[in-house]
């Protein structure tokens, strides 16, 4: 299996399915087979505003093909997924029903990855749910509503603004709540101690142009172990700047956290 990771596998057609979270919000989902013989799965995150049609998802998606079988998503109130986007909020839902849905099928171990929103949301499931073999969090925010950055603040005023909500609702095909969270959730930093005893793995590049690395370095410190951090040297941010290495790294990283239990 080792030597088949540095292999990315063929891409067959996504097997397209709508499942339905436990608050009752649709979701697109595909499905992309590898050589996991439907034992093992990873579930891929995306970040705010991604979708699971975008070349960076799907880059990354082929190079873990030769470990797992791929299940990508959009979230809530992205592209054809139904609801309202809550920006980390109640998305945790959406992780749970795409996991819940490959353990209804068979999937023995199944891993989370997440980018930058999406990298927040998985930390959050795992102390919430549980039930994951391993968590990737690539790019993620370790507080909530960081402005540090002229990125954030230009997403911050697509989120607040009606005319923000409308550029994003009209360019971007996501729909965005227009009330203030209530109550405030506990932040990734906060629920990060929780994420055990499944590993956690923070990656980040050191060119992020929305978090700085002091993001990362918060997160991995209030994780417990198992832990890894990597600082990633001229990175930029979320699924667009995973390079096929990096993704066969990520691969690599996750092979023995997605192995069958010998004893079992």
């Amino acid at each position: 299996m080792t030597d088949a990771l540095h292999r990315p596998a063929p891409q067959s057609e996504p097997e397209r399915r709508r499942l339905t979270t436990s608050d009752g919000v649709d979701l697109d989902t595909a499905l992309l087979r590898g050589g996991s013989a439907g034992t093992t799965a990873v579930v891929l995150a995306n970040g705010f505003t991604g979708t699971w049609r975008s070349p960076g998802t799907r880059r990354v998606a082929r190079h873990l093909l030769p470990l797992a079988d791929v299940m990508t998503f959009d979230f809530r109130g992205h592209h054809e997924s139904g609801g309202l986007c809550t920006v980390g909020n109640l998305e945790v839902h959406d992780v749970e029903a795409v996991v819940a849905h490959l353990r209804e099928r068979g999937y023995t171990r199944v891993a989370t990855v997440g980018f930058s929103m999406g990298a927040a949301v998985v930390v959050r499931h795992a102390a919430l749910f549980g039930g994951v073999s391993a968590v990737v969090a690539v790019s993620g925010p370790s507080m909530w509503y960081y402005r540090g950055s002229r990125r954030m603040r230009l997403l911050h005023f697509g989120v607040e603004r009606p005319l923000g909500r409308w550029f994003l609702r009209v360019a971007r095909k996501v729909r965005v709540i227009d009330t203030d969270w209530d109550p405030v959730p506990p932040d990734p930093t906060e629920l990060a101690p929780r994420v055990a005893p499944a590993p956690l793995l923070v990656v980040h590049g050191d060119a992020d142009a929305y978090f700085p690395v002091e993001h990362a370095h918060r997160l991995h410190g209030a994780a417990r172990e198992p832990k890894e951090l990597w600082i990633e040297p001229g990175m930029g941010h979320a699924e667009r700047a995973m390079t096929p290495e990096r993704a066969r790294r990520v691969a690599r990283w996750l092979q023995p956290h997605l192995a069958p239990d010998p004893a079992s």
